[in-house]
C-alpha cells in the first residue's frame, strides 16, 4: 500500500523547506556569473548604489571602451568572473580575504614616467649633472622681488653698465673655448698679465729659461774720468740669461749677466809727457753671475748652496788705477757658500761657510813692460749666520753676524805693508711686507777689519743695508736701495776703503709699451788712514718703447760727477745712448 503525501500545509512547507535553498543556491550562482564588477563599485567615496549623473566617478563610454582601461595595458580581468568566497578564503597568504573586495588591473600611474608631473605626488628622482655642470635656477615663486629697474642717465636714456667693446661683434671661436658645451666645466679665466711686454721664455726640460740681449751705441764725454775730459764714442753688448727650476721640491736657479764697452780709439795721451791716471785703452767688460740651490731635506729643513762669479776691472777715476796703463788689468773673484736653513715653528735659522778666491791680471804699462799684481790676489774664508722670527706674515725682523778672515798670496804688498786681515759685520732689520704695496728689508749694523800689520788702522764703521719697493700708483712705482761696503785698497798706509751708496727709482708707464725710469744716486767713498775722501753723484733717464715682447727700444741720458777733495782728480761726464734690447 502506498501513501501519498500529505496535502495540507503540513505537506506544503515540508516541499517548501526543501525547493528554498535550491531556489536561492540557484539565484546567487546565476547572479555571480551574470554580474560585472565596475572600478566604482567598489571606491571608498561611493556613499550609494546610485551615481550621480554629474560625478566625476561615473564611468563614461570612453572608459567602457578602452582597450586599455587608461593604464597603458591590456585589462585581463575584464571578462574574468569574480572568485567566490570560499575560494577566496583558501587562496592563502598574498591574496584578499572572505568580505574584501578585489583589485583588479594595475595601480593608478604604474608605468608612469620617473620625471615630469605625477598626479601621485611620489618622490621623483633627482636629474644628474655632468660634473661641473651648472645646475639650473628653480623659478621665482612668491614673494620673489622684481628685478631692479635698469639705470637711466638724466635724460632718460637707458646707461649701460659695461662698455660698448663688451658687446661689439666679435670674430667667432670654438665652443669648447667659448664654454658653451653641454656638460662641460666652466673655463676658468687666465691671470692677467702683470708685464705684457716681457719676456715669455721657454721651457728646457723642466727649467724655466729666459734669454735677452742688448746693443747699444752712443757718446760718452769722458769714458776715462780725467780731470781734462776725453770723448769717445762707444757700443755697450749686454746679454743675459736666467734659467729657474719648476720643480715641486728642491729648487735651483741660474742668473748671469755680462757686458762689454767698446771705445775703438785710445786716448790721446798728455802732451806734456805725464802719464794718464786711465789707461790708454779704456774698453771694460763686466760678468756677474751665480747659481743657487736648495736642497729640501723635509718641510722645515733646507739645505743651501751658491757658486758665483765675478769678472770686472777697477772703476774709471779710481786712484787704484795705476799710472802708465795700456790697459785695465782685469781681475776676477769665484766662489760659494754651503749652509743650512732651518724653520722651528716661526723661528728660522739660517747659517752657512763661505769661501771666495780674488786673482788680478798683470799690468800692461804703455812702455810694453809689465808688472805683477799677485800682492792684490788673496783668499776669503768665513761663514754668516741668521736668526729670524716671524711677528706676523708681514713683519720679520732678523739678526745677520758675519765673519771672515782675508789671506793673500804675498804677505807684504809693494808698499811693505802686510794686508792680511780679520773682519766682519753684526747688522739688525727687518724685512716686511703691506698688501704688496710696500715691501722690502732695512738694516742697521756695525762693520769692522783689523789687519796684520800694525802700522794700518782699522777699519770701522756704521752699515745701512736697505731695499724698499713702493707701489705708488698701478702706473708708477719707487724704489730705494742702499749698501756698505768694506774693500781693498793699495794706497800706501791706506787700511781699505769704506763705500757707502744710496739710490732711488722711480718707474712710470705712460702707457703699457712705453715706460721711462729715472734714478738717482749719491755716494761716499772714505778711505782709512788717508785724508782722501770722494764723493759720488749720477742722474739718469731711461725711455723705453716696448715694440713687442721679443723687442724694445731703449734710450738713455746719464750724467755722472765725482768730486775729490783731492787736486786735480775730480771729473765730470755726460753718457748718451741709444739701443734695441731682443729677448725671449
Amino acid at each position: 500500500m502506498v501513501r501519498r503525501p500529505a496535502r495540507g500545509w503540513a505537506g506544503r512547507g515540508r516541499l517548501v523547506r526543501v525547493a528554498l535553498p535550491c531556489l536561492v543556491l540557484t539565484a546567487t550562482t546565476g547572479l555571480a556569473n551574470a554580474q560585472t564588477v565596475t572600478p566604482d563599485l567598489f571606491s571608498p567615496t561611493r556613499q550609494s548604489q546610485f551615481i550621480d549623473p554629474n560625478s566625476p566617478l561615473r564611468p563614461i563610454a570612453a572608459d567602457a571602451s578602452d582597450q586599455l582601461n587608461g593604464s597603458g595595458l591590456p585589462d585581463l580581468n575584464r571578462n574574468r568572473r569574480a572568485p567566490s568566497r570560499t575560494a577566496t578564503a583558501q587562496a592563502g597568504t598574498g591574496q584578499l580575504g572572505t568580505g574584501q573586495a578585489p583589485i583588479y588591473g594595475l595601480p593608478a600611474a604604474n608605468g608612469a614616467s620617473t620625471s615630469g608631473y605625477d598626479s601621485l605626488n611620489r618622490k621623483r628622482q633627482r636629474p644628474r649633472y655632468y660634473p661641473g655642470q651648472a645646475r639650473p635656477k628653480p623659478p621665482p615663486g612668491p614673494g620673489t622681488p622684481p628685478p631692479p629697474a635698469p639705470p637711466v642717465d638724466a635724460a632718460g636714456q637707458l646707461r649701460l653698465s659695461i662698455p660698448p667693446s663688451a658687446t661689439a661683434n666679435k670674430a667667432p671661436i670654438p665652443p669648447a673655448m667659448a664654454g658653451t658645451i653641454q656638460g662641460q666645466p666652466p673655463r676658468r679665466r687666465l691671470k692677467l698679465d702683470d708685464d705684457p711686454f716681457g719676456a715669455v721664455g721657454d721651457y728646457v726640460g723642466s727649467f724655466m729659461v729666459k734669454t735677452a740681449v742688448e746693443v747699444m751705441a752712443g757718446y760718452d764725454t769722458n769714458p776715462g774720468r780725467l780731470y781734462q775730459p776725453q770723448g769717445r764714442a762707444f757700443y755697450m753688448v749686454s746679454p743675459e740669461f736666467l734659467a729657474v727650476s719648476d720643480w715641486e721640491r728642491h729648487a735651483v736657479v741660474a742668473d748671469l749677466r755680462g757686458s762689454f764697452t767698446g771705445y775703438g780709439s785710445e786716448l790721446t795721451p798728455n802732451a806734456d809727457g805725464t802719464p794718464l791716471s786711465a789707461p790708454l785703452d779704456i774698453d771694460r767688460p763686466n760678468f756677474v753671475g751665480h747659481i743657487d740651490g736648495r736642497f729640501d731635506v723635509s718641510r722645515n729643513t733646507h739645505l743651501t748652496a751658491q757658486a758665483r762669479f765675478l769678472v770686472s776691472t777697477d772703476n774709471p777715476g779710481s786712484p787704484n788705477v795705476q799710472a802708465g796703463l795700456a790697459r785695465y788689468p782685469l781681475y776676477s773673484t769665484i766662489g760659494g757658500t754651503f749652509g743650512f736653513d732651518q724653520n722651528f715653528n716661526r723661528l728660522n735659522v739660517a747659517a752657512g761657510a763661505t769661501i771666495d778666491r780674488t786673482d788680478y791680471q798683470w799690468s800692461k804699462l804703455t812702455d810694453g813692460t809689465t808688472s805683477s799684481n799677485d800682492d792684490r790676489n788673496f783668499t776669503q774664508y768665513g761663514g754668516v749666520s741668521r736668526v729670524s722670527y716671524e711677528l706676523t706674515p708681514a713683519v720679520k725682523p732678523f739678526i745677520e753676524v758675519e765673519g771672515d778672515s782675508r789671506v793673500h798670496d804675498l804677505y807684504l804688498d809693494r808698499a811693505g805693508y802686510a794686508r792680511d786681515s780679520n773682519g766682519g759685520y753684526a747688522k739688525a732689520g727687518t724685512s716686511f711686507e703691506f698688501t704688496r704695496l710696500l715691501f722690502g728689508e732695512v738694516s742697521i749694523g756695525y762693520a769692522m777689519r783689523d789687519y796684520a800689520d800694525t802700522r794700518l788702522g782699522r777699519l770701522e764703521g756704521l752699515l745701512t743695508t736697505a731695499s724698499l719697493t713702493w707701489t705708488a700708483t698701478p702706473l708708477t712705482t719707487a724704489k730705494f736701495y742702499s749698501d756698505t761696503q768694506l774693500g781693498e785698497t793699495t794706497l800706501p798706509g791706506t787700511s781699505g776703503v769704506i763705500s757707502r751708496t744710496y739710490t732711488v727709482e722711480v718707474d712710470h708707464d705712460f702707457r703699457r709699451w712705453l715706460t721711462a725710469i729715472g734714478k738717482f744716486t749719491y755716494g761716499t767713498l772714505e778711505y782709512k788712514g788717508d785724508n782722501r775722501t770722494d764723493a759720488i753723484y749720477s742722474v739718469s733717464t731711461d725711455i723705453i718703447y716696448k715694440m713687442t715682447r721679443s723687442l724694445w727700444i731703449k734710450g738713455t741720458i746719464r750724467r755722472d760727477w765725482l768730486d775729490s777733495n783731492q787736486p786735480l782728480q775730480s771729473s765730470a761726464s755726460t753718457v748718451v745712448m741709444l739701443g734695441v734690447r731682443v729677448q725671449n
